[in-house]
């Protein structure tokens, strides 16, 4: 008697991203993360349209604050995007569906830069909104949305590599707010600090991205490359290794 096969074509990374971007949106914690995002960027521009000297009040300054704003809950959604199949447990079926995990997790990071580009969009336009009732200067160029994209995209893959080394939403959630602040406090207090903390303070390297004042030299993209490589190419090497050895139950 032969035995019937069924063989099913192999899920392409559009698709796998489409099915990532969905489990990360349909969840309750997603839509409502992706919601207060959305107002924050609302309040940020609101209190600095009514706080704010009347000469900073322009498109730049208003997409600065929006930026700020909204970069404090991006690294939450990226933890989130890969804990998730442990918290809920469906890691299981996700990882039988598609035994080869890196494919899955570059369809997580697809999807997770996808929610930080929208993310932009949403500055974009708050700020503009903001712009519009003040009055002020439209002067901004490709660069600097370029920036401003790169800023929220790094804020959610910063948090997407600690989702992926610790695997535990509470402990990366954690770790992904408190390490940065010591690591700042220490940089303030102890003056020998300071100058390598240029070089591997993630918080300190991205800013200049988000400022519309500050033109970005070859020492600053420098220095943020480096804090990348530690913050986000380190956490994501070590996530996948984790991962690779990590039984699913």
């Amino acid at each position: 008697m032969t035995a019937l096969t069924a063989t099913f074509p192999r899920a392409g990374l559009a698709r796998l991203t489409e099915v990532e971007l969905r489990k990360m949106v349909d969840t309750r914690a997603g839509f409502w993360l992706l919601l207060t995002i959305q107002l924050l960027a609302v309040g940020a521009v609101t209190i600095f349209l009514l706080e704010a000297p009347v000469d900073l009040q322009d498109f730049g300054d208003f997409l600065a604050a929006s930026l700020l704003a909204t970069s404090f809950l991006l690294p939450v959604i990226g933890i989130l995007a890969v804990t998730s199949e442990w918290t809920q447990r469906t890691g299981l079926t996700t990882f039988a569906l598609v035994p080869e995990r890196e494919r899955v997790i570059a369809a997580k990071v697809a999807g997770a830069v996808a929610l930080a580009l929208v993310s932009v969009a949403v500055c974009l336009v708050c700020a503009a909104l903001g712009n519009l009732i003040a009055g002020g200067s439209w002067a901004t160029s490709v660069g600097e949305i370029g920036q401003a994209a790169l800023f929220e995209t790094l804020a959610m893959l910063g948090g997407f590599a600690f989702g992926l080394a610790f695997l535990n939403s509470a402990l990366a959630i954690v770790v992904v707010f408190l390490v940065p602040r010591i690591l700042s406090i220490l940089s303030a207090t102890i003056p020998a600090l300071d100058k390598p903390a240029e070089w591997l303070e993630m918080a300190r390297a991205v800013g200049p991205l988000a400022d519309p004042e500050v033109v970005m030299t070859g020492t600053d993209w420098a220095q943020l490359a480096t804090a990348s490589g530690l913050w986000i190419g380190l956490f994501l090497l070590v996530g996948l290794w984790r991962l690779r050895r990590t039984e699913l139950k």
